[in-house]
């Protein structure tokens, strides 16, 4: 009788997991296009049109003014609890979590370190740079303003770009430059484009942001996705280096990285290997003397060699316990020391 395992939802998605993880062929890391550079110019430029109509205090700074006065948190009072979670989606430390669990997912799957490692870059450039134009500019929020019309600028705030928004352009837009496939990469893109508008648009109806700050977010963000393909070789370079750095640990622990050491053998054993190599012949003692018959101590001189003349076994000289060549009675012929230093007398 023939009996057919069937297997639940849940079994066969455990089933799928259990299996070897593969390397996908057809991964292909993006690379700095024609029609990237011209997006990337065009950002630039709108990144530095923004910053120049704050610091000249320009109709955008007006805009700021009016908004902040018309309040949308009361004017949609129904939607303030929803959007106070919303905008958790642009904060970088949940987000980075819930965003490197699934790319350290793709990595293990995949036999690659790429997708984390280039979650790290970009928020390494979302730090330096945004952090930087914050602290420089230190502009206040709109709960802080004290000099209706200003720019708040240089006041000691830190809130000018959006971190919310940059971070969430970041975040999110990584999905979209990691996919596989290209209909994937729009179908994220269009996803992480719209979290992104939404926790932008969040932060100007709570209050806590300009709307020149969620401007200049946005288009901080976008650049450095933009940017993200001339920083490849490195993240290439990196991956390589962790992978060595894995093997060498393997290595260590198996005990393959260190060199094997002779072990140290005792007096006996020494003794006895001396007497049967002067026993063998000047084969093997000219061997040994080139390290090839123990394979270990230097090379004896030749002048050692040839000096010691060769005899036959019957020929030689009995070995003291000690393995020296010299006679056992040629201590007793060497005069003593006090003998030799007494002077001679007598008639």
């Amino acid at each position: 009788m023939r009996t057919d395992l069937i297997f639940t939802r849940l079994e066969r998605v455990f089933a799928r997991l259990d299996r070897e993880a593969e390397r996908p062929a057809h991964l292909q890391v993006p690379r700095m296009s024609r029609h990237r550079v011209v997006l990337f110019s065009a950002t630039l430029a709108f990144y530095l049109a923004i910053i120049v109509a704050v610091l000249t205090t320009s109709w955008l700074v007006r805009l700021d003014w009016q908004v902040m006065f018309w309040r949308p948190y009361e004017q949609w009072p129904e939607l303030h609890a929803f959007l106070d979670y919303l905008v958790v989606l642009g904060q970088r430390g949940p987000t980075a979590v819930m965003v490197a669990a699934w790319l350290g997912w793709r990595s293990w799957r995949q036999h690659t370190l790429r997708p984390l490692i280039t979650l790290g870059v970009a928020l390494l450039l979302l730090n330096v740079t945004v952090g930087a134009v914050k602290l420089g500019l230190g502009r206040l929020g709109p709960h802080y303003a004290t000099t209706i019309g200003s720019a708040e600028l240089f006041a000691g705030g830190d809130i000018f770009p959006s971190g919310h928004t940059a971070n969430a352009v970041v975040t999110w837009g990584i999905l979209a430059y990691l996919a596989s496939t290209v209909r994937t990469r729009r179908n994220l893109s269009v996803l992480s484009a719209v979290v992104a508008l939404s926790v932008g648009a969040t932060t100007v109806y709570l209050g806590t942001h300009w709307v020149s700050d969620v401007l200049l977010g946005w288009a901080a963000g976008l650049l450095i996705l933009l940017a993200l393909p001339w920083f490849e070789p490195l993240i290439a370079r990196v991956e390589a280096f962790v992978f060595e750095l894995r093997e060498l640990v393997r290595a260590r622990r198996a005990g393959a990285g260190a060199p094997a050491l002779a072990p140290v053998r005792p007096f006996a054993t020494r003794a006895k290997v001396f007497v049967e190599r002067v026993a063998a012949g000047p084969e093997e003692e000219a061997l040994h003397a080139a390290g090839l018959a123990t394979g270990r101590g230097p090379a004896r001189t030749p002048g050692h060699l040839a000096a010691r003349p060769h005899l036959i076994r019957s020929e030689r000289t009995p070995l003291t316990p000690a393995g020296s060549r010299r006679p056992a009675h040629a201590h007793t012929e060497r005069p003593g020391r006090s003998a030799a230093a007494r002077p001679v007398t007598g008639s």
